[in-house]
């Protein structure tokens, strides 16, 4: 599938590009770029897709993704919704591995960042206590000039480094596939997928979507994205019930059918397969913090 190539915006007078915000549709489609970006989410919940991975991102998340890593961030919809009052509010940091010299990063100094950067191919989550102290750094960023700006980007990305839970998100096996026809056609898929994913969906639709045959769409989702189109919209029913869960609002067969399951052990089982947790015990554990 293929991933659209965004050109990040940069200028002469600042090596890197840090900015702020405060709308949910900035560069919401699969996509991909040269340089590694770094985002907080200071206020926001939604659908995440990392190279193939899926889960579920909310306020307070710290992620970095490595350079040609293909990723969406897809809000709620309720940031889409007038009557709403949700607001985003995100800081993104773009910078080429070797803004700062091509040797910069080969220093024996820098071993342990340089490490950091290898393994946001797979993209990093930030899962402790460290995230508020990365994301009032990127805040500093975006107010600070000159040097600063640099040392303090490295201050980030040292805080990544020495993090207890910096979970790798992509799969090993993860690899892109960059055809020119397949331009469009993971955004369609996604797209359908997160509006329709309550309902039954058939393959036949998903064909339609993808503008292929019935008999050949199962095969080329597998083939591109390394699982099933059920798993795929499975996880994504599963990360719709984990925010039902953490909002505590309704009783667990209300989740389970609020999230596209037709019956509770099927909803069980795929909850328990994808997150290692039965509902009630995601909910407390995560209600417990």
């Amino acid at each position: 599938m293929k991933p659209q190539l965004l050109k990040v915006s940069n200028n002469l007078v600042n090596s890197f590009s840090a900015r702020r915000d405060k709308v949910p549709y900035i560069n919401n489609r699969w996509h991909y770029h040269a340089e590694v970006e770094l985002i907080y989410f200071k206020k926001g919940n939604g659908t995440q897709f990392i190279g193939d991975n899926i889960k579920r991102f909310s306020s307070g998340d710290i992620v970095l993704v490595g350079a040609h890593l293909p990723h969406y961030w897809k809000f709620d919809d309720s940031y889409f919704n007038d009557e709403e009052t949700n607001n985003a509010d995100v800081v993104v940091v773009h910078f080429c591995e070797n803004f700062w010299g091509n040797h910069f990063l080969s220093l024996p100094e820098n071993k342990g960042m340089k490490l950091t950067l290898e393994k946001a191919q797979r993209g990093i989550q930030i899962l402790d206590k460290s995230k508020k102290q990365i994301g009032d750094l990127m805040e500093e960023i975006l107010l600070a000039t000159g040097p600063r700006r640099i040392i303090i980007l490295m201050e980030a990305l040292l805080a990544i480094e020495a993090s207890a839970q910096a979970k790798p998100l992509s799969s090993m096996g993860f690899r892109n596939n960059f055809e020119e026809t397949e331009n469009d056609r993971i955004n369609a898929i996604y797209n359908y997928s997160l509006t329709h994913f309550k309902r039954k969906i058939l393959m036949e639709e998903m064909a339609s979507v993808a503008n292929i045959s019935p008999n050949s769409f199962c095969r080329y989702f597998k083939t591109r994205t390394r699982k099933t189109y059920t798993q795929f919209i499975s996880e994504i029913r599963v990360g719709h019930a984990c925010k039902l869960l953490i909002e505590d609002s309704m009783n667990v067969k209300q989740i389970c059918y609020e999230s596209g399951f037709h019956n509770f052990a099927s909803f069980h089982k795929h909850f328990k397969i994808i997150t290692g947790q039965s509902p009630l015990n995601y909910q407390k554990s995560y209600l417990s913090k």
